[in-house]
C-alpha cells in the first residue's frame, strides 16, 4: 500500500491519547492527530523521529497526521488506521497462503453483536471466512512482538466474535499485522492483559485460526512480507 507524502519531523510529546507534538526541521513546533488509541509503549520516546501527513479535508482540526515512528532499527506504523487496507491487498493478491481461494472480499461488515469485522472473505461452496485485523507495535525487553499494549475490552469482544462465528459453522482468523521489523516472534502481552492472553489460547482453542506477519515498512509504501513465528 502506497502511503501518502510524509514529513520528517521530531517527536516532543505523545499526549491525551490522539494529540502529538512535533518539531519540523525548521524549528517549527506542530500538534498532530496521534490516531491510536493505545499505549504506545516502544514506540512513542520523545526526540525520536517521526513522519507526518498532511491532510486536504479542510474540516479537520489538525491538518497534520502522525503515520510513522523511527525505532532506531526498523521505521513503526503507529496508524492504526492503516493497516486494514494493508492486509486488504495482501489477500487480494494472493499474498497469505492459508486465506487463498476467495473470490470476494469486502470491508466493515457488520456480524455478531453489534461489531462489524474488518474483512470479509467468500467464495461459492466455501463457508465465509471472518478476518479481523489488529495492528502490533509493542517491542518488549525480550524482542517479542506482543499485543496488546494496553488492556482493550473491545480485543476481548473481537475475539468472542469470532469464536460465534466458529460455533455457527463459518471461518474466523485473527490476523496479527506487525507494523514494525525489528524485534522475533509474536506472543499475547500476558502482563499487560492477562485476560486477553487467556482469551486468546481458547479461542484459538475452540477454532479460530490465529495469524501473525510482518510487515516491511518505508517512507512511502507499507506491504505485507512474512509470516511471523507464534510463541504461544
Amino acid at each position: 500500500m502506497d502511503l501518502p507524502p510524509l514529513i520528517s519531523a521530531t517527536l516532543l510529546r505523545r499526549y491525551k491519547r490522539f494529540l502529538a507534538d512535533c518539531q519540523l526541521a525548521s524549528g517549527e513546533i506542530l500538534t498532530v492527530h496521534c490516531p491510536n488509541s493505545g499505549s504506545m509503549r516502544s514506540c512513542a520516546e520523545p526526540g525520536q523521529p517521526i513522519l507526518i501527513s498532511l491532510s486536504d479535508n479542510p474540516k479537520r482540526k489538525l491538518a497534520w497526521t502522525w503515520e510513522l515512528y523511527w525505532s532506531g532499527a526498523s521505521w513503526v506504523c503507529i496508524n492504526t488506521q492503516r493497516p486494514n487496507a494493508v492486509v486488504a491487498e495482501a489477500l487480494a493478491a494472493g499474498k497469505i497462503p492459508t486465506l487463498q481461494h476467495y473470490t470476494q472480499l469486502r470491508r466493515e461488515i457488520p456480524y455478531g453483536n453489534h461489531e462489524r469485522v474488518d474483512i470479509l472473505l467468500s467464495a461459492e461452496g466455501q463457508p465465509p471466512c471472518y478476518v479481523e485485523v489488529k495492528s502490533c507495535t509493542l517491542l518488549e525487553d525480550d524482542r517479542v512482538i506482543r499485543f496488546p499494549d494496553a488492556v482493550s475490552s473491545r480485543a476481548l469482544r473481537h475475539l468472542n466474535a469470532l469464536t460465534e462465528v466458529v460455533h455457527s459453522g463459518g471461518r474466523a482468523v485473527m490476523f496479527f499485522l506487525i507494523g514494525r521489523e525489528d524485534g522475533q516472534g509474536f506472543a499475547p502481552a500476558d502482563a499487560i492483559h492477562p485476560a486477553y492472553g487467556k482469551a486468546l489460547r481458547q479461542a484459538r482453542a475452540d477454532g479460530v485460526e490465529i495469524l501473525a506477519y510482518r510487515t516491511h515498512v518505508s517512507p512511502d509504501k507499507m506491504t505485507v512480507s512474512a509470516a511471523e513465528t507464534l510463541l504461544f
